[in-house]
C-alpha cells in the first residue's frame, strides 16, 4: 500500500464540471495547445461530444465515432478534461489474467485512502477489451444521457495498449466522474474509446497521487444557465458511463 507521508503534493487540473457536460454544455474555449500546458497525461472529450480524449506523453488523440484515431489538432478545443503531468508513485506488476473487476479490486489495495485522487496508467497485452466512443452532436445540443443512448459498444481482442485514467472520491461527484473514468488506446494508435470491459494477461499498474485540484470553469452563457444539480445527477452519470474500473 502507498504510503502519503512519502508522496509529494501533486496538481490536478481540469477544465470545466462533469454535471455540465451531463447537461448538454459540449462547447467551451479551452484550446488543445492550452490544455496540454498543464498538463502531458489525461483524457476528456472535443467540442460538439466529437469523440473521446486520450494525452499521452504530451501528445493528445482523438478517437472519434466513426472508428478513426487521428493526433488532434492544437486548435480544437475541449468541454471537458482532466490532466495531470504523470509522476508514479507506485507500481504493480500484472502477471495473470484479470478482468475489469479482478483489476480494480488490486488497484483498491494500492491506494493509501478513498478521500485522494488518482491517475493510473494501465499498459499491456489486452486479449479484449471493449470500448465506446461519443458521436459528434449537433445544436441545439441534447443532455448526455440522451445523445449517449444506444451507443455502440466494439471490442477488440489480441492488442497492446495503453489505459488512462483518473479514480475519483464519491464526494466529487458532480465535479468529476466518481469512482474510475478510464479511455483505452492501443499502441498503434488506431483504435479505442471509452473502457467498459477488458481482459489484461500482462503488464503494469501505474499510480500517481493527485493532492491538489485546480479547477477550471467556463465563462459562457450556457454554462451560466446549466443545470448543475440535478437530483437525478448520479443515476445519469451511472447510466451514461455504464461499467467503469
Amino acid at each position: 500500500m502507498l504510503k502519503l507521508e512519502s508522496v509529494n503534493r501533486h496538481e490536478f487540473f481540469q477544465t470545466s464540471l462533469i454535471s455540465s457536460l451531463m447537461d448538454g454544455v459540449y462547447e467551451d474555449e479551452m484550446s488543445i495547445a492550452e490544455l496540454l500546458s498543464h498538463g502531458s497525461f489525461g483524457l476528456g472529450t472535443f467540442n460538439g461530444l466529437d469523440g473521446e480524449m486520450v494525452i499521452l506523453d504530451g501528445r493528445c488523440f482523438q478517437l472519434r465515432g466513426d472508428g478513426t484515431t487521428r493526433p488532434a489538432l492544437m486548435s480544437q478545443h475541449t468541454p471537458y478534461a482532466t490532466v495531470t503531468n504523470f509522476v508514479p508513485s507506485h507500481r504493480l506488476e500484472i502477471n495473470q489474467t484479470l478482468h475489469r473487476s479482478d483489476l480494480s479490486r488490486l488497484i483498491d489495495g494500492l491506494l493509501p485512502s478513498a478521500n485522494y485522487m488518482y491517475a493510473l496508467r494501465i499498459c499491456g497485452h489486452v486479449g479484449w477489451v471493449t470500448t465506446r466512443t461519443v458521436v459528434q452532436q449537433a445544436k441545439p445540443y441534447r443532455p448526455m444521457v440522451e445523445a449517449t443512448d444506444g451507443e455502440e459498444v466494439v471490442r477488440a481482442e489480441d492488442l497492446d495498449g495503453v489505459f488512462v485514467g483518473f479514480r475519483t472520491p464519491v464526494y466529487q461527484g458532480g465535479i468529476s466522474v466518481p469512482g474510475c473514468h478510464v479511455h483505452f488506446i492501443d499502441d498503434t494508435r488506431t483504435l479505442g474509446g471509452h473502457v467498459v470491459d477488458f481482459e489484461i494477461s500482462n503488464g503494469s499498474v501505474e499510480v500517481c497521487v493527485g493532492t491538489d485540484l485546480r479547477l477550471r470553469l467556463p465563462v459562457t452563457t450556457e454554462f451560466e444557465h446549466a443545470d448543475l444539480a440535478p437530483a437525478d445527477l448520479a443515476a445519469q452519470m451511472a447510466k451514461t458511463e455504464h461499467s467503469t474500473i
